[in-house]
């Protein structure tokens, strides 16, 4: 279905729907390397997946497996942390009638941190790219949060 012609005139709110889809569909990515991953090296954490994909000698640990699936598992509890409150400051956020330019860059500087980050997870790369990544993507997140408050202060 076609967005409401109502909501097509919101550029903030378009802006946020575009880079929201992009960090859910990087969400899928990792889900979908964590399933690579076990696919990859024949090391299935269930019986019936051993046994869809060669037999139950499969179903086993491999430390290899276990490694990445452990930075796997990280990436995508943080974005969880981080990525689902985005969503909410971002749409309440995009609701306050900010400036269409200013709220891109909150987004953008969001969205590439999250990538970032989970770049650093995957690749293993050297401190502090993570940490740097993770800092730089919550910036934005408090400069919503705090136009929030001061939007909503008066109503408490």
């Amino acid at each position: 279905a076609a967005p409401s012609p109502k909501m097509m005139e919101n550029a903030v709110f378009m802006s946020f729907t575009f880079y929201s889809t992009i960090l859910i569909l990087k969400m899928y990515v990792v889900a979908i390397i964590t399933g690579q991953v076990r696919l990859r090296k024949k090391a299935f954490a269930n019986p019936e997946d051993a046994l869809r994909n060669g037999g139950l000698q499969y179903y086993r640990e491999d430390p290899d497996v276990e490694r990445n699936l452990i930075s796997l598992f990280r990436a995508h509890h943080n974005d969880m942390e981080n990525i689902f409150p985005f969503l909410f400051l971002g749409a309440i956020y995009s609701l306050l009638d900010p400036s269409p330019t200013v709220a891109r860059i909150h987004f953008f500087i969001f969205c590439v941190g999250r990538i970032v980050h989970t770049i650093a997870y995957l690749l293993r790369l050297k401190a502090p790219t993570r940490s740097v990544a993770y800092s730089v993507a919550q910036l934005p997140c408090f400069s919503m949060a705090l136009q929030i408050l001061l939007a909503t202060t008066p109503y408490w």
